[in-house]
């Protein structure tokens, strides 16, 4: 839990996160990162580390194997650590806040960003941790291209990559579609501006033909650029005054890949779907596909 994490990372000192860092160089090369790896990065005496390595165990920050050498891997909590010292050190987080939302392969936390210069009042900020490769290697693999050509690869670098790949596509749309302002990146976590408004699925539309045609309008907006949402749904879209906000980036594709088609019907159809469901608008598939790709 992140809240632990928070809690713990005040009691970390700079000795701790050496040791964090050691072992996120050594996975690179080993599954388990043996201790005299660990300990040729940190230069600490063999009972300092031993000491040190119990600690962050017992705080759930790596977990060991005794079998068959005694080595150890960095587990989400410690990830989180490293990535908030460095948002942290950045000034690109001063406080973290209450869980705003969970899923199998993310966690996301409202953090507050000290103003610049020390000039105006502190900001809201989102951080999205990536959790790829938590449940399953496989079926990560299977959903995502970043990853499908790659044999071995272990749960930091999946989220590593996925959060890398999702601020990437962010800072470049982010001139041209409605979607949360990306403000830092760090291994597998983002610092993103909050989205505007309420999340779809949550929300009682007024104007509920005025939002899908937002939507529409965004995702033909998308297209035009070469990219496909492909993972777009009621869960991902925020709703307010202004119009709407895409969120959950991971998973885009480009027009040339292998399924781009596909993909784009599954995006339209789990849109209309919930507009035909929720307030018995209806749309043809395939007419609003067209119009999407400028046929």
């Amino acid at each position: 839990m992140i809240d632990d994490v928070v809690k713990l990372f005040r009691q970390l000192d700079s000795k701790d996160l050496r040791i964090l860092m050691g072992i996120e160089i050594g996975m690179k090369h080993y599954e388990w990162v043996p201790v005299e790896e660990v300990r040729k990065y940190t230069r600490f005496s063999y009972s300092q580390l031993e000491y040190k390595l119990l600690q962050l165990f017992r705080s759930n920050m790596v977990v060991g194997t005794k079998t068959p050498y005694e080595g150890y891997q960095i587990y989400f909590d410690g990830y989180d650590a490293l990535a908030l010292n460095t948002f942290v050190k950045r000034g690109s987080v001063s406080a973290i806040g209450d869980e705003v939302g969970v899923g199998k392969e993310s966690v996301v936390h409202e953090a507050i960003r000290e103003p610049e210069l020390a000039i105006g009042d502190p900001t809201t900020v989102i951080i999205k941790f990536h959790r790829e490769g938590r449940t399953s290697f496989k079926s990560v693999k299977r959903g995502r291209e970043h990853l499908a050509y790659r044999e071995h690869f272990s749960w930091i670098y999946a989220a590593r990559l996925s959060a890398k790949r999702e601020f990437d596509i962010m800072e470049q749309l982010y001139s041209e579609i409605s979607i949360p302002k990306p403000l830092d990146y760090n291994r597998h976590a983002i610092v993103m501006a909050p989205a505007k408004g309420s999340i779809l699925v949550k929300t009682k539309l007024t104007e509920p033909n005025w939002v899908l045609e937002e939507i529409l309008s965004q995702m033909t907006k998308v297209h035009s650029l070469g990219i496909i949402h492909s993972d777009l749904s009621e869960y991902n879209i925020f709703v307010s005054e202004e119009g709407v906000e895409f969120i959950d980036w991971p998973q885009y594709v480009t027009l040339d890949h292998l399924n781009a088609e596909d993909l784009l019907r599954r995006d339209v159809f789990n849109v209309l779907t919930h507009f035909k469901r929720k307030y018995n608008i209806e749309k043809d598939l395939d007419e609003v596909v067209r119009i999407i790709k400028g046929e």
